[in-house]
């Protein structure tokens, strides 16, 4: 159907005659670039670091041509080979590894006639083999790639012709920079364009980003500020503006560049203008952008770098061994060599040998290159492709494991490190996130304080109890759609609800209607976030929204408190609001109507309360008293109050999210020309309207269906709460917000900057000019021990400062309760602080180079001489099994340290739930503002240590008494500062030592760079294997730097995971990941490693040791075919089935005994000991295999491959026994496997000896086996070589296992028994069944009964941990 559908765009093409040549227009005169004035604002002089990007079918063509030469197209092409290169590019890299490479120089050795060994085409056969395979499996995958290249090219966009005037069908292959292009609702985006028109009435769109980052979240972006063309319709012609914008790179929250309109006027780009490759359009009718990087220079492309290689620790191990084993192979010829030339020089004109003058010495040379040929088996040349099929056998039962599958997301594990799965086995110190990764980062609002006032909000932690309770289960019940966005939908809307997007699907006649009400939002990364208003806070309000009320004495600096909070958790966000009914995301902006409450309404109730009216005249002095709206939003402050309107504003410039500033627009309504009817919250009464009935059902259905998406699930949690006070948000635009405070309609709030939230500044704000007052209000809302730090105290208002004190009170408090704690902040700007700032901001914003640098610092500006508000306490719970998890990985010997930003107090609280933190544990605090002092503590805290441990604390184990209390570990809990301070060069041995005797380490406050400073630091310093596990953007270093980093794909978006080596859904599958299938991954490839030596070394020394009968000749007792295929294929099998399917302890005995995960930690599998005990057992074997048969065929008349016959058939069956031995699984597969072995081989030889009669000259092989194998003594020799080969390693293991067993070999003791009764138990309720079977047929009474239990039933899943004593 594509290939029809492309031959349909192809004739198409040709019917229209529409070249690429007729695409643009001739070249004009216009000015080039070069005749722009490049200084038109200081600082912009241009540098070779940017591009500049003019439209095609635009005016300036001259410039077009002469910048477009360099930028790439827009195909692409992921494959590494072509028909042509594929051979001689394959080749040169599969050349790159050293074994091949040594068997290249085997190859061309043994073609110089005077080393030769073999026949030449034998010798290069093994060889030839593993290039084959490698060769075939790269083709293949590279015909995928080729394939997913074609379709990705053939795709049909609609570009703008010049010729036709319209949008014609392009590939995306034909898209070029500078060309305008369209896009409708679902489809996906060809390049990285600037977005230049969108049908949405605000100038904004939604994109998906699943196919380039995994987030399902909508994002919004916007159309460049200030464009001439912003009407219905948008002609490419008429643009004329030229961008100049940064080289392409892989940043994809990054674009910085700026547009020149004709007018020379600038106006700043940011990533919220640029539409990226490989997203999808959601939500928005049409968009038009003009294209800026195509092809391989899209972030898309740019990031697009495959699978993640590292080298396991166990492969750095084996490239020791197989050094080990060359120098073995150069002794063994080296030998040979000395022999060869020592006979040569004491044998006398032997009639059995043509004369020959080579010097003794030289023969012995000759003789050295002709052993590396004969042994060059030794070095397994397939071991490494064989280690490469055994992991991705391990991988495929990796993700197939059903207990690592997550149902609710329909996610299982992935697998994104192909080569390192052994490492998973072999662990030591985990680094875990807190939040997201121990916790659902599902935020739910429980409580906050305002002006120094605390709010418990009982009721709402009571209802959300009962609601758990009647879902029998936590919120996770709660239905959760996977977005299927890849599909085109007919509709615009998104064919389904996002990932991010969970909605409730309760019965709404619950007793709870509130929160089943509040819970029908939907929110990006969140549960349900309802809210039930606290009972105290509620009636405050009441006091503003009730004129009937009766007067309340409340004061008036409270209440402005109050409603600036909840302002603030309204409008200081990011948050998209949606309706399932409106086909775009941005609710539109109503109609005006009735106001619910008016503003004389307001003075009424103000003078209930004593305070003074609304002026809305200039007042005359300053000391009159201010007017009602202006007290109560900026407290402190002696102003009048005067409704802006486009006349009063339009001098006042704004830049609505970080654009460039332009006047407000004039359509912004004023606050008396926009209320309408909204709901209330939970504690407005019913007001008699003359619609009544239809607004309540209006009000219903819309406090029903708006839905929230945000980034962060704080956001969501804290919009949520401002709605349940009836401080809603209704809409957003890169404008304005429009918000319903209460007792009013929706009121639109002008957005006139953004500041997103950073790791740096840890805080995000918004600019506002507010609804009433039209003062422009600077809301910030962010870390607590941030916000703390700008605040200040009004002069010598004592009062401020009691605020302030109680405020710190209680986020210790919420601390301790283990909540998240976050600050809300804001300060009023006059118009002569705000505009000098906006003049900076806007340089900064249009700044190319140092444009991060310029924002932070306008940002920080900004952000200072704050006026604290309050402070929220947000419950994040813990992940299911969480504590059961960190203990069994505790009981592993793996230490835990949590590296988190939140709060020590929230940290620790934390750290409790989830048993990292025990309460017999040793609590040690570092808390340090200077480097001295952080020396002095940690000195202090170690030694500390050194005293308790030497009373007779040795291990995590024992506990020693100390006073009344029994300490059994010490937790270390590290503030950023103090932590920042440990990380320098000259404290970090101290930080070591006195995290080395820690059982666990709590790093609070630290920042994404000292999460990856502490990794890096405890892996190279201490040499151990590391692991890090994050959720987050902000874990992206620290799982990168670790040896195995695992990303949790949670609510914070999938860039962990995109970084990680291995991906999960859930910490508790960390426990099984490591456990269980480390395990199993590190123990099956060190014994498989370790039998490809044994069995190469065991073989190869059968040839060495002939060399003593054959005066050092380089002779063999076998035909070459047999010697070349023993290992190639007789041999080759078997190990890759024991590598994979292995399995020494079930999973139930490691999940139950954690500590056998202690045997990977000190590599007990792969031991250099166990190297070398390996290899004199495979020397001992070939000596009892050799002489054993040497001795039976002594003084007969046997020829040279008669008597190789018996020793090929015993080593062939020592190897294959030997397999068994080592095996602790063994199942039909495995029978098959060695039975087809054996097989195999002797089916070879007696079909070559009965075939072949010159195939290995100059010998003859007619008849040879077939004449051995029809006597009794070659079996006879065949099984007593086996046995006596085989008998000292099942003594010792049986010995060994007796005396002195290890605890791998308990569990293993535990297995059998535990299977022996569970099979006794099955046959004794089979022999019961059968007795009361025999019962029945005697016709028992009806009043006889018959027990069917079991008299003496086992639970096979009694706890074994007893067994390890």
């Amino acid at each position: 159907m594509e290939h029809l559908r492309w031959i349909r765009h192809r004739w198409q093409q040709v019917s229209a005659a529409d070249s690429r040549q007729d695409w643009t227009s001739p070249a004009n005169l216009l000015p080039s670039k070069s005749d722009l004035d490049p200084q038109d604002h200081t600082g912009h002089q241009l540098s070779g670091k940017r591009r500049t990007v003019v439209a095609r079918h635009g005016p300036h063509q001259a410039e077009y041509h002469n910048i477009s030469k360099g930028y790439q197209g827009n195909g692409i092409r992921t494959t590494k080979y072509t028909l042509l290169s594929f051979i001689p590019m394959n080749l040169f890299q599969q050349f790159h590894r050293a074994a091949n490479l040594y068997f290249l120089f085997l190859v061309l050795l043994n073609w110089v006639p005077v080393v030769e060994a073999f026949q030449k085409e034998i010798t290069m056969i093994p060889l030839a083999v593993v290039l084959t395979v490698i060769a075939f499996k790269d083709a293949m995958e590279d015909y995928r790639r080729y394939r997913y290249d074609q379709k990705i090219n053939n795709t049909i966009t609609h570009v703008h012709s010049r010729r036709q005037r319209r949008y014609v069908e392009r590939r995306w292959a034909e898209v070029c920079v500078g060309d305008v292009v369209r896009l409708c609702c679902n489809e996906i985006i060809p390049a990285d364009m600037v977005l230049l028109h969108s049908s949405d009435p605000n100038g904004i769109c939604y994109i998906e980003t699943a196919n380039l980052d995994g987030e399902t979240n909508l994002k919004q972006r916007q159309v460049v500020q200030d464009l001439p063309q912003q009407g219905s319709e948008f002609t490419p012609e008429n643009f004329s503006s030229r961008i100049e914008c940064e080289n392409p790179n892989n940043d994809l929250r990054r674009f910085r560049g700026y547009m020149e309109h004709p007018n020379k006027v600038r106006v700043g780009l940011h990533s919220e203008n640029l539409l990226l490759r490989s997203c999808t359009v959601r939500n928005t009718e049409t968009v038009t952008g003009i294209v800026v990087y195509a092809g391989h220079e899209t972030k898309a492309m740019q990031n697009n770098s495959g699978p993640r290689y590292k080298r396991s620790k166990l492969e750095r191990r084996l490239n020791v061994d197989v050094l080990w084993s060359v120098v073995l192979l150069l002794l063994m010829c080296l030998t040979a060599a000395v022999g060869h030339g020592v006979w040569m020089s004491r044998l006398k004109d032997p009639v059995f040998m043509i004369p020959d003058d080579t010097d003794p010495a030289l023969a012995g040379f000759y003789m050295f290159w002709t052993m590396i040929i004969v042994l060059q088996v030794l070095i397994p040349v397939s071991l490494y492709v064989s280690i490469e099929i055994v992991k991705l056998g391990q991988i495929y039962f990796i993700q197939n494991d059903l207990d690592l599958y997550n149902a609710r997301l329909d996610s299982g594990v992935q697998c994104r490190a192909l080569n390192i799965t052994e490492d998973l086995g072999q662990i030591q110190y985990l680094f875990s996130d807190k939040t997201g990764t121990l916790t659902e980062n599902r935020m739910l609002f429980r409580r906050c304080t305002v002006a120094g006032t605390e709010y418990p909000h009982h009721e709402n932690a009571r209802a959300m109890e009962q609601y758990e309770e009647q879902c029998h289960g936590p919120l996770d019940n709660t239905l959760t759609l996977r977005s299927r966005s890849s599909r085109k939908s007919l509709s615009c809307n998104r064919s389904s609800v996002s990932l991010n997007t969970l909605a409730a699907v309760s019965d709404i006649h619950s007793p709870h209607d509130t929160l089943r009400r509040h819970a029908a939002g939907a929110f990006s990364s969140t549960m349900e976030c309802a809210v039930v208003p606290d009972v105290q806070l509620q009636r405050k309000l009441s006091a503003l929204s009730t004129p009937l009320c009766p007067p309340l004495k409340h004061d008036t600096a409270e209440l402005s408190h109050i409603l600036d909070f909840f302002l603030a958790l309204a409008v200081c966000n990011t948050v998209v609001v949606s309706s399932p009914s409106q086909p775009r995301h941005v609710v539109q902006m109503p109609v005006a109507r009735t106001p619910l409450r008016s503003l004389e309404e307001m003075k009424a109730l103000l003078q209930k309360l004593s305070l003074p009216r609304f002026s809305l005249s200039p007042s005359q002095n300053t000391d009159s008293p201010p007017g009602l709206t202006r007290r109560l939003f900026s407290r402190g402050r002696s102003a009048t109050f005067a409704p802006y309107t486009p006349n009063t504003l339009s001098a006042q410039p704004h830049t609505p999210t970080s654009t460039t500033p332009s006047p407000i627009p004039t359509h912004t309504p004023s606050p008396s020309s926009t209320p309408m009817p909204i709901h209330r919250g939970a504690w407005g009464k019913d007001e008699e309207l003359a619609d009544e009935d239809s607004f309540e059902e209006e009000d219903d259905d819309e406090e029903e269906e708006l839905l929230y998406e945000a980034e962060s699930p704080d956001e969501a949690a804290l919009v949520q709460a401002a709605r349940a006070y009836g401080f809603t948000l209704l809409g957003r635009s890169p404008e304005q917000l429009l918000v319903v405070l209460p007792s009013t309609g929706p009121l639109s709030v002008p957005l006139l900057h953004l500041l997103p939230f950073d790791s740096t500044r840890k805080r995000m704000s918004v600019v506002v000019r507010h609804p009433l007052t039209g003062q422009v209000v600077v809301y910030t809302k962010g870390a607590d021990n941030v916000i703390m730090e700008l605040t200040t105290a009004l002069g010598d208002d004592s009062c401020s400062r009691e605020i302030m004190e109680r405020t710190q009170q209680h986020l210790d408090d919420y601390a301790r309760e283990g909540l998240r704690t976050l600050c809300v902040a804001k300060r009023v700007l006059d118009e002569a602080e705000y505009e000098p700032w906006l003049k900076r901001h806007a340089f900064a914003e249009t700044s190319i180079e140092n444009r991060e640098e310029l924002l932070l610092d306008s940002a920080q500006r900004l952000e200072n001489n704050l006026t604290l508000l309050g402070a929220t306490g947000i419950v994040d719970r813990l992940q299911e099994e969480v504590p059961e998890t960190i203990e069994a990985l505790q009981r592993a010997g793996i230490k835990v340290w949590v590296l988190t930003g939140d709060k020590q107090e929230t940290a620790i609280n934390i750290a409790c739930a989830c048993k990292l933190l025990r309460p017999t544990d040793r609590l040690l605090t570092a808390n340090c503002d200077s480097k001295e002092a952080c020396e002095a503590r940690l000195c202090e805290l170690q030694r500390d240590i050194s005293t308790i441990t030497e009373r007779g604390l040795s291990d995590s184990s024992m506990g020693v008494s100390e006073g009344d209390a029994v300490i059994s570990g010490f937790t270390l809990v590290i503030d950023g500062r103090t932590l920042d301070f440990a990380l320098h060069e000259d404290l970090q041995k101290n930080f070591l030592d006195l995290t080395s005797g820690c059982r666990s380490v709590i790093c609070c406050r630290s920042t994404p760079l000292q999460k990856s400073q502490v990794v890096r630091l405890i892996g190279d310093s201490l040499g151990v294997m590391t692991l890090a596990i994050g959720d987050g953007a902000n874990d992206v270093s620290m799982i990168q730097v670790a040896d195995v980093g695992v990303g949790i794909s949670g609510q914070e978006g999938m860039q962990a995971v995109m970084s990680s080596d291995f991906a999960i859904s859930r910490f508790k599958h960390l426990r099984k990941l490591l456990l269980v299938h480390g395990h199993w991954c590190y123990t099956r490839l060190a014994n498989m490693i370790l039998y490809f030596f044994y069995k190469n070394v065991m073989y190869v020394n059968l040839l060495f040791w002939f060399q003593f009968f054959s005066g050092f000749s380089g002779s063999t007792m076998t035909n070459s075919w047999v010697l070349i295929f023993f290992n190639l294929l007789f041999t080759s099998v078997p190990p890759l089935l024991y590598g994979v399917m292995d399995k020494d302890v079930s999973a139930n005995t490691l999940l139950s005994l954690p500590q056998l995960y202690k045997a990977g930690q000190n590599c007990e599998a792969y031991l250099p000991s166990t190297f070398w005990l390996t290899i004199l057992d495979a020397f001992y074997q070939s000596l009892i295999c050799f002489f054993i048969p040497y001795c039976a065929y002594a003084g007969s008349d046997v020829g040279l491959l008669s008597f190789g016959s018996p020793i090929n058939g015993s080593a062939l069956l020592i190897i294959l026994l030997h397999q068994v031995i080592e095996s602790r699984t063994l199942t039909w597969l495995h029978a098959v496997v060695l039975l087809g072995s054996a097989a195999f081989y002797y089916t070879f030889v007696l079909v070559f000896s009965v075939t072949c009669v010159t195939c290995n000259s100059p010998t003859n092989l007619y008849g040879v086996e077939t004449k051995l194998m029809s006597e009794p003594l070659y079996y006879c020799v065949c099984v007593l070589t086996t046995v006596l080969a085989l008998l000292p390693r099942v003594l010792c293991r049986a010995l060994l296992n007796s005396i002195c067993p290890s605890d791998l070999v308990k569990a293993q003791k535990l297995d059998r028994s535990l299977l022996e009764q569970y099979w006794a138990t099955i046959h004794q309720w089979k022999e019961n069944k059968l007795d009361r079977q025999k019962l029945k047929s005697k016709h028992v009474p009806q009043t006889l009964s018959v027990n069917a239990d079991v008299p003496h039933s086992v639970d096979c899943s009694q706890e074994p941990i007893s067994v390890l004593s």
